[in-house]
């Protein structure tokens, strides 16, 4: 039996410069706070714990006088930069420079319908935190729509900016563009033009094209173990790709959780995982699967 980590599986930039921020601050201090988890993945949040990082919520931090706060890479609304100055919080953001890059964006957009009674949706999940982030660049006023069906809160009479939360699946952006396209011309008998209505390329390429090297990887394997937290909507997009592929597929979100009956008959076991999950853990795992399949053998 052969176990393999796909070479492409781990952290993605965005949440390695996370935890590096995270990591540094708390050899300089006795400890630090993280408005929200640094990342999916308990594991890693239950590792980063016990070097001394406290997560919190907004109104834990809202309590907060003259502590360092970590903002994540999700990113954070205006309003959580406001509340860091009102209580002279010292904020070490980690805002992943993409999302960063997007939240101007959809700032830019949303000023520009204000001054043509237009309307700003972002494609993503309702509560996520970095949609929270997007939909606070337009003082909480974007329609979120959740999937490319979802588009009855949008009025098709009025100028639309179309972004997406950059974990989203590319070819459902597609889906959701072409189905306004479509709502607005029934509406209207016209075609959008560009000023009417256009949609942003904001889906990460680093979430994109790793769904066509996750595929060829799971293709390749009899079994795949697929490591993800279970909050992980990026986690349940990637594994549903891999299911598409590879019906022998499982997720797991820690080692424990890793079932033997699933092993038997397989000779190459293939390890992968959601852009948030550690590599590390992936290690640990095959360890478990290796050292197992020694005991069995002796």
């Amino acid at each position: 039996m052969s176990v393999v980590i796909d070479d492409n599986a781990g952290f993605c930039f965005g949440v390695v410069k996370a935890i590096a921020a995270a990591e540094q601050q708390l050899q300089q201090s006795r400890g630090l706070y993280c408005l929200g988890d640094i990342v999916h993945n308990n594991e890693e949040v239950q590792r980063l714990a016990l070097l001394g990082l406290h997560v919190i919520d907004h109104n834990e931090m809202a309590a907060l006088r003259g502590a360092t706060v970590l903002i994540r890479a999700h990113g954070e609304p205006p309003s959580t930069y406001d509340l860091a100055r009102e209580k002279g919080i010292t904020l070490v953001d980690a805002t992943c420079p993409i999302v960063l890059a997007l939240q101007k964006k959809i700032r830019e957009g949303y000023e520009t319908m204000r001054t043509v009674g237009g309307q700003v949706v972002i494609f993503g999940k309702e509560g996520h935190a970095e949609v929270v982030g997007l939909d606070g660049q337009t003082d909480n006023t974007a329609i979120i729509v959740s999937s490319a069906n979802d588009i009855r809160g949008i009025d098709f009479h009025r100028p639309i900016r179309l972004y997406s939360q950059t974990t989203k699946s590319r070819e459902e952006y597609s889906r959701l563009i072409d189905n306004i396209k479509k709502a607005i011309f029934d509406a209207t008998g016209k075609e959008p033009s560009t000023e009417f209505f256009t949609a942003y390329n904001t889906i990460c390429s680093r979430v994109a094209n790793r769904v066509a090297q996750l595929e060829r990887f799971a293709k390749d394997v009899d079994l795949l173990i697929f490591v993800s937290g279970e909050n992980s909507s990026n986690g349940h997009y990637l594994f549903e790709c891999c299911c598409r592929v590879q019906p022998n597929s499982h997720m797991i979100s820690s080692m424990e959780e890793l079932d033997r009956h699933w092993l038997g008959g397989a000779n190459q076991i293939g390890i992968t995982g959601a852009t948030s999950t550690p590599r590390w853990l992936m290690e640990q795992i095959k360890m478990e699967i290796e050292n197992g399949d020694k005991n069995l053998t002796k």
